[in-house]
């Protein structure tokens, strides 16, 4: 599985932990990894991890700002 499916995935779960449901399942390194309303920063840890390794992509960044 390409690290681009890993983070659309992981995204994917993400979101259906916000939106109300309750545990969500990935697979992550050959293994289904199983995550809940309690595990939610675990699962974003994971999504940082994987956004590093393909070099940033679908990080946010903050509008920018100017100052007079």
């Amino acid at each position: 599985m390409s690290l681009e499916t890993q983070l659309l995935e992981a995204r994917e779960a993400y979101h259906n932990l916000l939106t109300g449901q309750a545990v969500v399942r990935i697979q992550r390194d050959g293994k289904t990894v199983e995550f809940s309303q309690a595990s939610k920063k675990d699962l974003a840890a994971y999504i940082a991890s994987l956004e590093s390794q393909l070099g940033g992509a679908g990080r946010r960044r903050r509008p920018a700002r100017f100052i007079l």
